[in-house]
């Protein structure tokens, strides 16, 4: 989550979607890189940065789509997709 939003209260779809990217976490340090949840749009997109190794890597849409949506999607049926954000 992004550092000014740190104080308030996570709501359960957040903590769904935090948890997801946790448990993908290890396999993304493996590759040196990380990823984080920037914000969960009203239209239920999930975005997301890319940090480390991940943000070069031409397998990071992969596991995106693979790793985290798949998931987020059976938890979360409303999610509509993740992706991630363009800086």
């Amino acid at each position: 989550m992004a550092p000014q939003n740190a104080l308030r209260k996570l709501n359960k779809t957040e903590k769904i979607v935090l948890k997801a990217i946790d448990d993908l976490r290890p396999y993304l340090h493996n590759d040196g890189g990380d990823m984080e949840l920037v914000e969960i749009t009203s239209d239920n997109r999930v975005i997301v940065k890319l940090l480390g190794a991940c943000q070069t890597c031409s397998v990071s849409s992969v596991t995106m789509k693979a790793g985290l949506e798949e998931n987020l999607k059976l938890l979360i049926p409303e999610i509509v997709s993740v992706e991630a954000l363009q800086e």
